[in-house]
């Protein structure tokens, strides 16, 4: 099956540009070419090609996973004191910086601090040195993990 939609993706991207919708492109009858046949809802088909809507509740849009880079601040061991730095630090890279995300949180066996979502390491580069440049954190360095990327 993979095998099958790679030449229909490879065939399909390049035409995307003149058509409003991928549905479309696909539905388009190509002589010397099978036929893709869609069954879904209609309210799935009219949300395609759309910008996510913020929440009703939260007033906030969505947000996808994706691997990407973050600044470690704070690296402890598995006890409350390590979970109590962890935080700290956290609290106090909001000082010098409100409007960045920081993820403080276990992952077995430590605490770590994480700071930002950064889809390259450039940008993760340029935080990391804001940071050294506090003279506050001294001890920080570039990850990959899992970021947020808001819709």
């Amino acid at each position: 099956m993979k095998w099958i939609l790679l030449p229909v993706a490879a065939f399909c991207i390049p035409a995307l540009h003149a058509q409003d919708n991928i549905l479309d492109e696909l539905r388009t009858q190509k002589p010397g070419q099978g036929t893709v046949t869609i069954h879904q809802p209609q309210e799935i088909a009219a949300l395609v090609g759309k910008p996510a809507q913020p929440d009703s509740i939260t007033g906030k849009r969505g947000t996808l996973k994706a691997t990407g880079y973050r600044v470690q601040i704070y690296a402890g061991n598995n006890s409350r004191q390590a979970k109590e730095e962890a935080f700290r630090i956290g609290a106090q890279v909001k000082e010098f910086f409100p409007d960045l995300a920081v993820y403080a949180h276990f992952a077995s066996p430590r605490w770590l601090c994480r700071v930002g979502d950064y889809k390259s390491i450039e940008e993760a580069d340029a935080m990391m040195r804001q940071l050294k440049a506090t003279e506050v954190f001294k001890e920080v360095s570039i990850v990959k993990d899992i970021i947020n990327i808001q819709l």
